[in-house]
């Protein structure tokens, strides 16, 4: 289900940019946080890098975006996060969350 970015909540959206290090592939990582992100109405997209790492862009309620990079500090039950880089940027506006191929 898709939401204009005009559904995203009280308050000027935020964004996030974070890549998770560690054990983070393989580990149903891209499609725990999809779920989460679609749970907590935040839009972006998510994907696996070729260095082992997997980057992120959350986008949506302050609150949101913020559950969403804690997530990410533990990620799903067989992961292995050892670091997370957080980095603020400008809202873009996504329409939804994806799960990126590369």
């Amino acid at each position: 289900m898709e939401r204009a970015s005009s559904d995203l909540g009280p308050g000027p959206p935020v964004r996030r940019r974070v890549v998770v290090h560690g054990r983070v592939q393989g580990v149903f990582f891209r499609q725990e946080c999809r779920n989460r992100a679609e749970s907590h109405h935040v839009n972006g997209w998510v994907r696996n890098r070729p260095d082992g790492t997997v980057e992120a862009v959350f986008e949506g309620p302050a609150a949101s975006v913020e559950a969403m990079v804690d997530w990410t500090r533990g990620g799903p039950p067989l992961a292995e996060v050892v670091r997370v880089e957080v980095t603020e940027e400008e809202p873009e506006g996504m329409p939804h969350f994806s799960v990126r191929h590369r």
